[in-house]
């Protein structure tokens, strides 16, 4: 088998359900800024997805602690962790195949300023072609919407993309902003061209978590994600 089947074999074999590769070249100038060139002098990047289950991701409008500390500890840590060992495994065979290759933690922020991480998880699965921006800023696929948690895997490899990043399918849709207890969504549909603050005010966000993480010991919000048509759609499992 090739390196890009035999990378792709192996994510799914370790339990993900979206795989994809992106060309970063028309991002660079982005990436640049916002992690450095650490990060910014791979040409490509291995984006790999898991589904949340349902079941969990349903308890999100449950306005108790309980439900809370079952949602964060399943569809939060432990798909995580898991995330980043099937990162790691993949970038170890990147390397052992000759090539250079930066695994980027599922969840890991690094500029408290702008809230943010080194590098943006679905910016890659964005260019892959597994989904589009939604108004909730949030990476939307076509069969499970937002209810999937991404890592990414840097390299020089000369990997062949899976796809280009699809366009908003969004519509007149505004449930996401509509069901946000701090009305941290202007509504504007996603464009290349214009900041995340255009769209999403990370700072309310972030004041929300630590008051709730101050006042019930544990933060979780997510109604965006609950409430996406994209994502309560029933269907089966999907490799990608």
């Amino acid at each position: 088998m090739d390196l890009d089947t035999d990378i792709r074999t192996l994510a799914l074999s370790l339990g993900a359900d979206y795989f994809g590769v992106a060309d970063l070249s028309s991002a660079h100038d982005f990436i640049l800024a916002q992690g450095g060139e650490r990060v910014a002098r791979y040409p490509r990047a291995v984006t790999i997805g898991m589904r949340l289950l349902d079941s969990l991701v349903d308890l999100l409008p449950d306005d108790d602690k309980a439900a809370a500390i079952l949602y964060k500890h399943n569809s939060y840590d432990v798909v995580n962790i898991t995330l980043d060992q099937i990162a790691l495994q993949v970038a170890n065979t990147l390397q052992r195949a000759g090539f250079d290759a930066f695994p980027i933690p599922a969840s890991k922020r690094t500029d408290d300023e702008h809230i943010s991480g080194i590098f943006s998880q679905k910016l890659a699965a964005h260019l892959a072609g597994l989904g589009w921006i939604g108004k909730s800023c949030l990476l939307i696929t076509p069969n499970h919407g937002p209810r999937a948690r991404w890592v990414t895997v840097l390299t020089d490899a000369p990997l062949e993309p899976t796809g280009t990043p699809m366009g908003p399918r969004c519509g007149e849709c505004t449930a996401c902003v509509d069901i946000c207890p701090i009305h941290a969504f202007t509504g504007r549909t996603f464009s290349p061209d214009e900041p995340r603050e255009a769209r999403y005010d990370a700072a309310a966000c972030d004041r929300y978590f630590k008051e709730m993480e101050k006042s019930r010991g544990v933060a979780v919000c997510g109604l965006c994600l609950y409430i996406c048509p994209h994502g309560r759609k029933t269907g089966k499992r999907n490799h990608q």
